[in-house]
């Protein structure tokens, strides 16, 4: 198992969320605000394809080989929770390849409410909501929204477009998750991507000086998939992992 409080590796950082958020675009958005002074690499999850891969190295904010897809071939976070072996050979492989590097940032293929990274997996987690999903979402909690280390109110200017209450979805945030930050983002508000690029910052400093301890959001809720015949499968795995540096 990694040693995560290791300033020796690189930052893994995990994003999260459901399908259609905006994980791939907050993960280029990094890479572009961050590559001017950070070393970075990615690794995207999808199921039976490398598309969010693509789509990455597409968008040019990266050197394409700093962009590796691993095929899930399963529910996406079984490769993100149940079993990293397949995510965690590939993070090391590229922090191998391209050493030293500052930071991995791990994607999840979209998947519900209830996916979380293993700590074996990532050192923080952001987890990543959009308000074209709805303004109650934030409400609904889960592990995620809860307890993952930074909670992403993504693609505000959709806002008005879509009849959501920012402020109002963020205060639902927040009152999730105890204190825990909250970040309403656009990535054409640069104020917002400030904000962002200093909580990753923030937490690669903490990493570097050994404090950052990964806290575990929490085992799994049982959830559905079209595919199940009605059948439910839940995941109730103790781990440890969410952090929060401020």
């Amino acid at each position: 198992m990694p040693d995560h409080a290791s300033s020796t590796r690189a930052l893994r950082l995990g994003v999260a969320g459901p399908v259609g958020t905006g994980k791939s675009s907050l993960i280029a958005l990094l890479c572009r605000e961050l590559s001017g002074d950070l070393a970075l690499g990615v690794i995207t999850n999808d199921i039976y394809t490398d598309e969010d891969a693509r789509f990455l190295r597409s968008a040019g904010v990266l050197d394409p080989e700093r962009i590796r897809a691993v095929e899930t071939g399963a529910c996406p976070h079984t490769a993100i929770r149940d079993d990293v072996t397949a995510n965690l050979l590939a993070v090391e492989d590229l922090e191998e390849e391209f050493a030293p590097l500052d930071v991995v940032l791990v994607e999840s293929g979209g998947d519900n409410l209830t996916a979380t990274f293993s700590p074996a997996l990532v050192d923080a987690q952001i987890f990543v909501l959009d308000v074209a999903g709805g303004g109650d979402v934030a409400r609904k909690g889960g592990p995620g929204i809860a307890r993952a280390d930074l909670l992403v109110v993504n693609k505000t200017d959709l806002a008005p477009y879509v009849g959501v209450d920012v402020p109002q979805m963020v205060a639902d945030g927040q009152a999730a998750r105890e204190g825990r930050p909250v970040l309403a983002l656009s990535r054409t508000d640069p104020a917002s991507v400030a904000a962002l690029c200093a909580w990753v910052r923030s937490v690669l400093a903490e990493h570097a000086g050994g404090r950052l301890v990964p806290v575990d959001p929490g085992p799994m809720a049982p959830h559905f998939h079209a595919d199940d015949d009605g059948h439910g499968h839940g995941h109730g795995h103790g781990h440890g992992h969410a952090s929060t540096p401020q």
